[in-house]
């Protein structure tokens, strides 16, 4: 099958590689090079350099809204488009251009958490089971009639970065199988009233509100790992908190003050205590917790607040 693929992260390239194992890959799209690193260079995407490694013809459009697009696209001659963490919203004149549609390869099982990061917002909202869904693309959010969703459990100290590393794979499992299927499967309409929501991550999503119960704050530390991590406020300044569990405590203390645990310190919460295990304090590199209660020389009773 003649493939038009969209991708940019690292999380799409196992999907890429499966279609240069099983396809003809027409061209790839992909967004264009952004400054980065200490040094803000210009840096191409991981989807950009592979695709070079395979002489693939790359294509990074500003904004495929403009008119030339969808001419250009149709030009291709694919037979459908791959879109996986691409980056943009496609305007339906481009879902189009491909003889059969566009197809999503979306890391939640829709038609819970529609948007831009799923992962990150399954596991801060507490979910134990989240998977991979492919669906056909029309214009809304992650709204198209669903194909294939292959489900797997979210482990219980998972992070954000550990599950899509889980998931790319995966994702590129379900999509072969979707392509292979593609004559026989029924594409079926989402139910929207069970719909959910998750939203491109902002910084402030990270910020640790001390009065919410620590199992809640436990997942917000593996939400946002490895972006935009887990913050407080400290006497010594800021702290990313990297990853931590929460403790279940009789003892009622202040949110946000530090209590003696088991010979070392914890944070109490609105409901119980969360101990962290690797902190990151601002401008210097991640530690161990008790190296860093070491290091910034702090006691019970001190304070951290809400960034």
């Amino acid at each position: 099958m003649r493939v038009l693929f969209y991708g940019t992260p690292d999380f799409a390239l196992p999907t890429l590689e499966a279609l240069l194992l099983h396809h003809q890959v027409v061209a790839v799209v992909t967004q264009p090079d952004r400054p980065a690193h200490r040094g803000q260079r210009l840096t191409a995407p991981p989807v950009k350099r592979r695709a070079l490694d395979a002489d693939l013809t790359v294509l990074q459009p500003a904004r495929l809204r403009d008119p030339e697009w969808p001419l250009r696209l149709r030009r291709l001659g694919a037979d459908v488009a791959v879109v996986v963490a691409y980056g943009q919203i496609l305007p339906g004149a481009v879902l189009d251009a491909p003889a059969r549609g566009s197809i999503n390869v979306h890391a939640s099982l829709l038609p819970r958490y529609r948007g831009a990061a799923p992962i990150p917002w399954a596991i801060m909202r507490g979910e134990t089971v989240t998977g991979i869904t492919t669906f056909q693309m029309d214009e809304g959010m992650d709204t198209g009639p669903l194909l294939l969703a292959v489900p797997t459990p979210i482990g219980p100290e998972e992070t954000a970065g550990e599950l899509a590393a889980r998931l790319a794979p995966l994702g590129a499992r379900v999509l072969t199988e979707t392509l292979e299927r593609l004559d026989v499967l029924r594409p079926a309409p989402q139910r929207d009233g069970d719909a959910t929501l998750a939203p491109r991550l902002k910084k402030t999503d990270g910020h640790l509100d001390w009065a919410r119960p620590a199992h809640e704050l436990a997942n917000i530390v593996r939400g946002c790992n490895p972006w935009p991590g887990a913050s407080t406020r400290t006497e010594r300044g800021m702290l990313t908190i990297w990853r931590a569990r929460a403790l279940p405590t009789g003892d009622r203390a202040e949110p946000g003050s530090l209590v003696a645990h088991e010979g070392t310190l914890a944070v109490a919460t609105g409901d119980g205590a969360l101990c962290p295990s690797a902190v990151q304090p601002e401008n210097r590199r991640a530690v161990a917790w008790p190296d860093y209660l070491r290091g910034a020389r702090f006691r019970a009773g001190a304070r951290f607040a809400r960034p």
